[in-house]
C-alpha cells in the first residue's frame, strides 16, 4: 500500500497591521496555506492627511505593540481631503518561499509603496508557541483593552461628527442654545477620555448621541414641514461611528476586502 503525503507550508502566525487606537487588523491568520493574498481598504484618520504609514505586525495578540514588528513604510503623495474620504488599499502576498510583500496603495492616484519581509516565517517553534500562549494567558487583558481602545476610537469620531454638524452641516439649523449644548457635551466628552473611565466616557457618548439625534431630528422635520410635500416623516439620525484602526491609518467601514489565498485554509 502507497500513501501520499502532502506536505504544505502555512502561516504560523496571524499577520496584520497596525491601525487607529493601536488595534491589530489582520490581514492573513494564523494556519493559512501558503502561497497567499489578501487584501484590505483603509482610510485617513485626519483631514488632509497626505501620508501614512503601514506598521506590519505579527502575532495572536490584539494591540499591535504585543506583536512581533515585521516592518515601516510610509505612503505619501496622497491628495489632501476630509478624514475618511481616502481609500488606501493594502495588500499582503505571501510567495512559496513564505516571502512577505506588503503594498499600499492610493486608490484615487494610484501611487503606491511597498516593503519586502523574508522574515514572516522565519521563528523558532519555541517562539511561536511562547507567542501564542500568550495570547491565551493574557485573553481577558486584551478584550478589556479593545473594548478602551474602540471606544476612544468611537468617541473620536463622534467628536468630529458633532462638530461637523453644528459647524458645516446644519449650521444655518441650529439655535444658539443647541450649540452651546453640544460644545458643552463635546468638552465633557474630551475631558473624560482624559480620566480612562470606561463608565464615564459611554455615558458621556450616550449624552452627545442623544443631542445630536434631537438636532437632526428637529432639522429634518422642519425640513419636511417645509417641504412641497409637507411631509412630516421622521427618523433622520447621525451617521454611525467607527470603530476602527494608528493615529493617521484607520480601516475604511465600508472597505470590502479580496480573498485569493489557497482554498486550504485552516482558521
Amino acid at each position: 500500500v502507497t500513501t501520499d503525503i502532502l506536505l504544505v507550508d502555512v502561516t504560523p502566525l496571524t499577520l496584520g497591521v497596525e491601525v487607529m487606537g493601536g488595534l491589530k487588523e489582520s490581514l492573513i491568520d494564523r494556519n493559512t496555506t501558503i502561497p497567499t493574498k489578501k487584501s484590505k481598504v483603509f482610510t485617513t484618520a485626519a483631514d488632509y492627511q497626505t501620508a501614512v504609514t503601514i506598521h506590519v505586525v505579527q502575532g495572536e495578540r490584539s494591540m499591535a505593540a504585543d506583536c512581533v514588528s515585521l516592518g515601516m513604510f510610509n505612503l505619501s503623495g496622497i491628495p489632501p481631503a476630509p478624514r475618511s474620504v481616502p481609500q488606501i488599499e493594502v495588500t499582503f502576498d505571501i510567495d512559496t518561499n513564505g516571502i512577505l510583500n506588503v503594498t499600499a496603495k492610493d486608490m484615487a492616484t494610484s501611487k503606491q509603496s511597498k516593503i519586502t519581509i523574508s522574515a514572516s516565517t522565519k521563528l523558532s517553534k519555541e517562539e511561536i508557541e511562547k507567542l501564542r500562549k500568550e495570547s491565551e494567558e493574557f485573553a481577558e487583558v486584551d478584550k478589556k483593552r479593545i473594548e478602551e481602545a474602540e471606544l476612544k476610537n468611537e468617541s473620536d469620531n463622534l467628536l468630529y461628527s458633532a462638530e461637523k454638524l453644528i459647524n458645516q452641516d446644519l449650521k444655518d439649523k441650529v439655535n444658539p442654545e443647541q450649540k452651546d449644548k453640544v460644545n458643552k457635551l463635546i468638552q465633557e466628552l474630551r475631558e473624560s477620555l482624559t480620566t480612562n473611565n470606561t463608565d464615564t466616557i459611554k455615558a458621556k457618548v450616550t449624552d452627545l448621541k442623544n443631542a445630536l439625534s434631537e438636532i437632526s431630528v428637529a432639522a429634518y422635520q422642519s425640513a419636511a414641514a417645509n417641504s412641497p410635500t409637507g411631509s412630516t416623516d421622521t427618523g433622520s439620525s447621525i451617521p454611525p461611528n467607527e470603530n476602527e484602526s494608528d493615529q493617521n491609518f484607520k480601516k475604511d467601514p465600508s472597505e470590502a476586502s479580496s480573498d485569493t489565498s489557497n482554498p486550504n485554509t485552516n482558521p
